[in-house]
């Protein structure tokens, strides 16, 4: 059987070499008899040569190509402990990668994690452009105060994004970076929560100084508390993964609460109109179906290997969270408006009678 193959590839080899040299042989022929004297037999050759080589050259830029975009993956069973994380993403995962430099080339490269860079880079830098509009405006059109407000949500949005980004592209490097960026991406979640609670509680207690100072301190301390857990070098390991959801998601439930006493503070009705609550309400359940799906590892899970490289669960819950982000910046422009108008200026009218007046109207 071997000796038959040997064989076949001799008489292949044998074939393409008495090929080319016919090649070669017509189109010396042919120059010869179109050329007019000026170009010699040796010109012809070389003209003939590079004509051969252009295939040639085509074959070794693919190679090059396929090389780029495919050889640098590895299977699941090739990583090492530190990298494995999920074990129903079967290929295109990224070998370690001692280089920063390395690591930044990967961002352009298709791998597992190439979705789960670039939606929250997006992210970052769709947020960073809106930031930057908002905050430059004159202050005759938004006051220094509501910048300040807003400018709080925007800063936690932008760190989330932006930890996370350095998290998915740096983690390959070496466990001692993974390890560091994984703390400090779950450190940005909780500045996410903490920064967007700041405009809810400023615009939903407009006039209750000490309700908000309340809240926002009893936020902070559960938002520590978050930090310094997620400090903790075992939470980040893949056995704690429905756990660090279930922290998350019971923080962000937590920061709800406040949206709960104003419902009952003003009623339904004033809520979802006004208050702009069905806004907060789709927030909340982005954030509670993209956590879910993270940590419950859905939908590579019933198809392993399947979702490798796109619509895997924790490219979905980024997905997610970015669209939680947007809906959370639009919701709270219709309520710092709704309520600016609503309440009017607290500190010359917070003593007022038609001020008291308003607050009993709602209560009819």
């Amino acid at each position: 059987m071997m000796k038959s193959h040997l064989l076949s590839d001799t008489l292949s080899s044998i074939d393409r070499n008495s090929d080319e040299q016919e090649i070669r042989q017509r189109l010396l022929t042919d120059s010869q008899n179109e050329s007019s004297g000026d170009f010699s037999i040796k010109s012809s050759e070389d003209l003939i040569d590079s004509v051969l080589e252009v295939p040639t050259k085509c074959v070794e830029q693919a190679k090059e190509v396929g090389k780029f975009v495919v050889d640098y993956v590895v299977d699941h069973t090739h990583l090492p402990h530190w990298l494995i994380d999920n074990e129903f993403l079967l290929s295109g995962h990224r070998p370690p990668m001692p280089s920063v430099k390395q690591c930044f080339a990967s961002i352009f490269r298709l791998h597992t994690e190439t979705v789960n860079i670039w939606t929250h880079l997006l992210g970052t830098l769709v947020f960073i452009v809106i930031a930057i509009y908002f905050l430059s405006r004159p202050s005759a059109e938004v006051h220094i105060e509501k910048k300040m407000i807003f400018g709080a949500f925007f800063l936690g949005a932008i760190i989330c994004l932006l930890c996370s980004t350095l998290y998915h592209t740096l983690y390959c490097h070496s466990p001692k970076i993974s390890k560091f960026f994984c703390k400090l991406d779950y450190c940005g979640i909780a500045v996410l929560i903490i920064g967007s609670v700041i405009p809810l509680l400023y615009y939903q207690f407009y006039c209750e100084f000490g309700t908000k100072i309340a809240y926002l301190s009893l936020i902070g301390l559960l938002g520590i508390a978050c930090i310094v857990i997620s400090m903790w070098d075992r939470f980040a390991s893949s056995d704690y993964r429905v756990y660090r959801a279930l922290l998350f998601i019971t923080f962000g439930v937590f920061g709800f609460v406040p949206t709960c006493h104003y419902i009952l503070r003003f009623g339904f009705k004033h809520a979802f109109t006004t208050g702009a609550t069905q806004y907060l309400l789709v927030v909340a359940a982005l954030y509670v179906i993209g956590a879910a799906l993270y940590a419950a590892r859905i939908p590579e899970r019933l198809a392993p290997g399947l979702f490798d490289i796109w619509f895997q669960s924790h490219q979905l819950f980024h997905v997610f969270v970015v669209a939680a982000a947007c809906v959370h910046y639009y919701g709270i422009c219709i309520l710092s408006q709704n309520q600016a108008s609503y309440f009017g200026d607290c500190r010359t009218n917070i003593l007022s009678s038609s001020t008291t007046n308003s607050f009993t109207s709602v209560f009819k």
